[in-house]
């Protein structure tokens, strides 16, 4: 750990008490565990994704998927449609799928939230490149992309070990606090929003990470901020599992129950070989109130970046420049060249 971020709670000598999990994740805003899943477990999941990846480009031919070498003349990121036509293929995995609703998992949301649980139908799978840190996840609360609940859970997870320096999770305990949205504003790194934690005097800004290893999980509700740590290795590819949890009965936002956007699949593609037929559909067996997606947050960043193109700033430029290569939102897409064109900034 550096000075700047310190250690995270490893919280395995209370798996069994859920009383004292809810007391934690209430007070501090976060729950760690050391090998909730068993490692070969995990590794097992390293290796069909992996072989995957490498069966796309993205990884050095010839070399070992597990350790996952990546070409970084490959390196895209969700917004790309390059990445989209690489990551449907990993996402039609169906052991990527059913992981989310491994006991370990689920068991341990239920203790902490002390109800029954269910996990969110999209799933979600984290490719990241080395050398590409300036499209790194910003700071952000989950609640602006996924929504639904403040009381949803995030899990994320490490699939094969995570230094620091690969580029694991960070979070800041007890910014649950804050009990709010706060304001966020556009970023170019990947989900495109970003909050200034530094401007909210109730947030005491002192990340928490650690290096995290092959069957590690990290928990934490919808307004605890967190962000992703750059890869700053040299080749090696970061792979990771990003979901959520809801309690049974809670609202759901409609996009919730499509799968992840950047796949650009339908749940008929995912579902076509798969092996067993028991998690197929699955959440129409329970009984929860389906919202309507708050687009408001996405739209302020896109108006923030229409402005700041304006004034010149080459992240905002570059941005657009990628909505207009691979974005299928017409309105966006007209507001994007017209921008462009004012500043004499070519498309591509």
């Amino acid at each position: 750990m550096s000075d700047e971020i310190r250690e995270l709670r490893v919280s395995n000598d209370a798996m069994n008490d859920p009383q004292e999990l809810q007391r934690r994740i209430a007070d501090e805003g976060y729950l760690f565990f050391r090998q909730l899943v068993d490692p070969d477990k995990m590794l097992e999941l390293r290796r069909e994704m992996m072989s995957v990846i490498q069966q796309v480009g993205w990884l050095i031919a010839g070399t070992d998927p597990m350790d996952g070498i990546a070409d970084i003349n490959m390196r895209y990121t969700e917004g790309d449609n390059e990445y989209s036509a690489g990551y449907a293929e990993v996402y039609k995995n169906e052991n990527f799928h059913r992981s989310a609703h491994w006991p370990e998992f689920q068991d341990i949301v239920a203790k902490m939230v002390g109800a029954p649980v269910m996990p969110h139908p999209q799933k979600v799978a984290r490719i990241w490149f080395p050398k590409y840190t300036e499209h790194t996840t910003p700071t952000h609360q989950d609640f602006v992309h996924f929504q639904g609940s403040y009381d949803n859970i995030t899990c994320w997870a490490p699939i094969g070990d995570c230094p620091i320096e690969l580029g694991g999770l960070a979070v800041i305990p007890e910014s649950h606090k804050v009990e709010r949205v706060l304001d966020h504003h556009f970023s170019l790194g990947a989900g495109g929003l970003i909050v200034d934690e530094t401007e909210h005097d109730e947030i005491d800004p002192v990340w928490h990470s650690i290096d995290y290893e092959a069957g590690d999980a990290l928990f934490f509700p919808a307004l605890t901020i967190h962000r992703a740590l750059p890869n700053y290795t040299e080749d090696r590819l970061r792979l990771s599992l990003d979901n959520r949890y809801m309690i049974v009965g809670d609202n759901i936002a409609d996009h919730m129950l499509e799968p992840h956007g950047p796949s650009q699949l339908a749940w008929d593609d995912i579902y076509r070989h798969w092996r067993r037929d028991d998690l197929k559909y699955y959440w129409r067996n329970y009984d929860n109130t389906v919202v309507e997606r708050d687009l408001s947050y996405g739209e302020k960043g896109f108006a923030e970046a229409l402005d700041l193109a304006r004034a010149g700033d080459q992240d905002a430029i570059f941005m657009l420049q990628r909505s207009i290569k691979n974005s299928r939102d017409r309105v966006n897409l007209d507001e994007a060249v017209a921008v462009l064109e004012e500043l004499g900034v070519t498309a591509e």
